[in-house]
């Protein structure tokens, strides 16, 4: 099967770059520190976790038990950053061509480019809060693991398959109103049914299969292999995860494409 999406998204390149750019920016605009809150929002976020789990829970992840509580912020705060950019990404797909109706009934324009400029938003929102824990870590163990350069290849089975839910969502999202509601109900469920909050290895072994069936379990735990505990990551999930991802998007982008032929008429 031929993959049709990377050439659409490359042939709008610029324009989803521009979009992207405009996102980024317009979301601080006229606000006192500008993009500066991009940095600042996820620095009050690790700041208060390491409060609440070193303070109050005086909770220890074992693979950091030498950091205390500090160590367990650290674990905790790189799995967020997966699951919010996942998060940011669904729960604003459902609603993205309605946010855009001039896009659809008044100009020819690239729709899918949207779905990209959604997930671009989310991945600087990723890479901003990425750069606060590498700055925590560096705080804490004075060094970063040399498998931090894995990261790039950990998450592009996650990009993709972020922009694949992105632009099926945004296709659901016309024709379905109650979409927003029931993705809003999912991936508040998801946040605690995910390995954010405790490893995997924690769960009793008869329900760790089951977690595993979340998408994002595995995602996190190899994040959490690369950038904390300095282990590369496993061949099968990124052969596999990136095989995936390129078949969800690919089926996602043929599916976008045929829905939206109909957009004009139901809005």
């Amino acid at each position: 099967m031929i993959l049709r999406f990377p050439h659409a998204l490359w042939r709008h390149r610029e324009l989803w770059w521009r979009l992207t750019e405009r996102e980024v920016l317009g979301r601080y605009r006229g606000s006192l520190l500008g993009v500066a809150w991009s940095f600042l929002n996820p620095l009050a976020m690790l700041a208060v976790y390491t409060f609440v789990f070193s303070q109050i829970f005086q909770a220890r992840w074992g693979t950091l038990e030498s950091a205390g509580p500090l160590g367990f912020a650290i674990n905790l705060f790189s799995g967020l950053i997966v699951f919010n950019l996942v998060a940011e990404c669904v729960n604003r797909a459902p609603g993205l061509i309605h946010a855009n109706p001039n896009y659809v009934k008044k100009v020819i324009f690239p729709l899918e480019a949207l779905g990209a400029v959604v997930v671009g938003s989310a991945l600087f929102h990723a890479v901003t809060s990425l750069v606060i824990l590498a700055g925590f870590q560096l705080l804490v163990f004075h060094g970063l693991p040399l498998t931090y350069l894995w990261l790039p290849l950990v998450w592009l089975p996650l990009v993709l398959t972020a922009l694949a839910v992105t632009w099926l969502l945004s296709a659901l999202g016309v024709f379905l109103l109650d979409i927003g509601q029931v993705t809003g109900l999912v991936m508040s469920m998801l946040m605690f049914l995910s390995p954010i909050f405790f490893p995997l290895s924690a769960l009793p072994t008869r329900w760790q299969p089951v977690l595993k069936l979340n998408p994002l379990a595995q995602v996190i735990e190899q994040t959490r292999s690369v950038t904390v505990n300095g282990h590369h990551p496993s061949a099968l999930y990124l052969l596999l995860g990136t095989t995936f991802g390129l078949a969800a998007c690919e089926m996602s982008f043929r599916s976008f494409q045929k829905a939206k032929r109909a957009f004009a008429d139901v809005m």
